[in-house]
């Protein structure tokens, strides 16, 4: 995790003593009967936001939604003349505007564009938005039911898909999977794997030095972090997040701004250790990403066939090239000293995060220029003000990469990355794209924003439907 905005490394607020004494309240809370209070309260909670109440159950007849123009996710142009036919969770057919359906629900589009969901490559599902002070205070089971009211806020903001890069959210996917809650499908990593005095090393100086007949930290308890030291503890702990169910692994390589022992050019977890992660990972068919800026990090990580570089905004041209040989992805976000970026007390802290923040720009060009796949994400997290944002934080790269480019990266190009989860692909049908066969994740601006990307920022206003799994959880067509 790391990055100036509302995310690690730059903000990394997940080192912070009250990102510490969360997990300690996390883990203490979660007694057999704070989880089933937990559980019952959420179960007897009405609807947390403004999605349908049916939206658990499955359309009863196809959906055809028609007079729209169509972003297929991948080609710059749009669609024109061509409706869209959904039957359960799935798009069936492309249907041409003087044809019809029997027995189809129709939804008049009114000309407006149609696109497939959005997908943030870089989430925290259960961290985002509780604030520090909840989080210090409040009881367990209400940090769960945050996560759940998130969930749902995210699939409204057009985000029909996360990658969650560090964090319990197992039970969060269940419920949402079976229609229990409306929130994104979730690609999670499980319990982030860091070594001693490492990124995910949420420890107290008073807790060490740790020795065999030390319990474990309360964050790894907690099912936050998982500390891990010598190839036989990372083959360990990889393993189990893959039987809890984590699509991919990740793994910390190296320190954050924010972060109370481990500096930002620090390199965490040796080569073999590394290759260790990597190996148990592929054994099960998926792949290792590593959070990680400086140069040095991204090379030793691709050396041990890391296949995602998160963050990365200190990498240099040697690096890049790496990157590209190693045709491995870049997932970066849009850490830059603006309005959404924290505010730091300590002057080292201001110079790092401007640091980060200059490398933004210049690692997205490097990028662009050695053609390696970049992913994009958010990284938001400990603020339920700040996920607001999160589509307007994205649209800051059409900066450098246009609003078709970034439109393309944000469906089928995040996509893609998701999917090299293989055989633990949570969601194995096709993403972020309309066509045939598709998950039906659609969206529908009321504006192109292949053309204004800063409509995905503002989706009150603009996101006019939206549907997931075929289901629909918003439609103000009508008012």
């Amino acid at each position: 995790m790391g990055g100036a905005g509302f995310g690690h490394g730059a903000s990394c607020a997940c080192h912070s003593a009250p990102a510490r004494r969360l997990c300690a309240r996390i883990d203490s809370g979660l007694s057999r009967r704070a989880v089933l209070k937990g559980v019952a309260a959420s179960l007897a909670a009405p609807s947390l936001g403004r999605v349908s109440p049916a939206f658990a159950e499955a359309a009863p007849k196809p959906i055809l939604i028609r007079n729209v123009r169509v972003f297929d996710g991948v080609a710059p142009k749009l669609i024109e003349g061509q409706g869209v036919l959904v039957e359960g969770a799935r798009i069936k057919a492309f249907v041409a505007a003087a044809e019809t359906v029997a027995d189809a629900e129709v939804i008049d589009g009114g000309g407006r564009v149609l696109t497939p969901g959005l997908i943030d490559a870089h989430w925290h599902s259960i961290l985002a938005a509780i604030p520090k002070l909840a989080a210090i205070t409040a009881d367990i089971p209400y940090v769960h039911l945050v996560a759940a009211q998130e969930a749902e806020r995210t699939v409204l903001r057009g985000f029909t898909t996360v990658r969650d890069v560090g964090g319990p959210s197992f039970a969060l996917k269940r419920a949402i999977d079976e229609g229990r809650i409306a929130g994104p499908r979730i690609y999670p990593s499980g319990a982030m794997l860091s070594q001693t005095s490492g990124h995910g090393d949420f420890r107290m100086r008073s807790d060490l030095p740790r020795t065999a007949q030390s319990d474990l930290s309360l964050a790894e308890r907690a099912g936050i972090s998982a500390i891990a030291d010598g190839e036989a503890e990372v083959l360990r702990r990889v393993r189990e997040q893959l039987l809890l169910g984590a699509s991919q692994i990740k793994i910390m390589g190296g320190g954050g701004v924010a972060s109370d022992y481990d500096p930002i050019d620090a390199l965490q977890f040796t080569e073999a250790e590394m290759k260790a992660a990597v190996a148990a990972a592929s054994d099960w068919g998926t792949y290792v990403c590593v959070h990680t800026y400086t140069a040095a990090g991204v090379r030793r990580a691709l050396a041990a066939g890391v296949r995602s570089i998160e963050h990365g905004q200190l990498a240099d041209e040697d690096a890049v090239a790496r990157m590209a040989e190693a045709g491995a992805w870049w997932s970066i976000q849009p850490f830059l000293n603006d309005e959404d970026a924290n505010v730091y007390a300590s002057p080292l802290q201001r110079r790092q995060q401007a640091e980060i923040a200059e490398g933004t720009a210049r690692a997205i060009e490097l990028g662009r220029r050695r053609q390696v796949k970049m992913a994009l994400g958010t990284d938001i997290l400990f603020s339920p003000t700040g996920t607001a944002s999160q589509g307007r934080q994205l649209a800051k790269f059409a900066r450098w990469l246009g609003a078709a480019e970034t439109l393309r990266a944000l469906t089928s190009g995040n996509a893609e990355l998701a999917g090299l989860s293989g055989p633990r692909n949570p969601y194995p049908g096709p993403l972020g794209r309309i066509a045939p066969g598709a998950y039906a994740d659609l969206l529908l601006f009321d504006g192109d924003p292949l053309q204004d990307i800063a409509l995905i920022g503002d989706p009150d206003r603009t996101l006019k439907l939206i549907l997931k799994d075929g289901r629909v959880h918003k439609n103000t067509l009508a008012a």
